[in-house]
């Protein structure tokens, strides 16, 4: 992969021509993948949640507007973080959009330096949750393997019972327990205990987060 495919994507979506040629120019210089949109409607049939990427968005645009952009994406749960292009009136709007979760605003006539730091923290935090997305898939696929009972175990070994407390909480014997244990070690890809507990902790955080 080349460093260029290795930053991610930057969309643009602004429905004034020169604002979108002039971002794919400064940001394209630096070594980013740009895909620009006229439209919040045309961005929206194209987007694809699966990658790393960030979003410049006009907040002011004919059709959608960038806050409509960002409570379609919102109802989506798109963790696609967003940047607002804003003029100066646009200021308190632009607040609002933070309070919603956008990462920050900029006002025109933008500052290059900024607008990079702006886009490389963007992209670092659409890493960062893209991680964790593959990681949160992989522990649901491993707990997937479990059957009824053996999740039953993971939940009382994961609380901190004993085998002996977990045959009778369960009614069968520490035999058995120890069985389910091993079933359990294997399948989770765990060579020890505190193996099993980051892979089962991991999957609850990430389903309460």
């Amino acid at each position: 992969m080349n460093m260029t495919a290795k930053k991610g994507i930057v969309y643009v979506v602004d429905d004034d021509e020169a604002v979108r040629d002039s971002l794919q120019w400064l940001l394209e210089g630096k070594d980013y993948r740009v895909r620009c949109f006229e439209s919040a409607e045309a961005f929206l049939a194209r987007y694809d949640p699966r990658e790393v990427a960030c979003l410049i968005a006009d907040i002011r645009m004919h059709g959608m507007t960038g806050l409509e952009l960002q409570d379609k994406l919102i109802e989506r749960h798109s963790p696609l973080p967003i940047v607002f292009i804003t003029g100066h009136g646009d200021v308190p709007m632009a607040v609002d959009t933070m309070k919603k979760g956008a990462l920050d605003f900029i006002q025109k006539p933008f500052d290059e330096s900024a607008l990079v730091s702006v886009v490389e923290r963007m992209l670092e935090h659409a890493r960062t949750a893209f991680t964790d997305q593959q990681q949160a898939a992989t522990r649901e696929a491993l707990l997937a393997k479990l059957t009824g009972r053996e999740s039953q175990v993971l939940e009382r070994i994961v609380a901190g019972r004993l085998n002996k407390q977990i045959a009778d909480d369960l009614g069968i014997s520490i035999k058995t327990v120890e069985a389910h244990r091993a079933n359990i070690m294997e399948k989770m890809g765990a060579n020890t205990v505190a193996d099993l507990l980051k892979v089962a902790l991991g999957s609850a955080h990430n389903a309460t987060a």
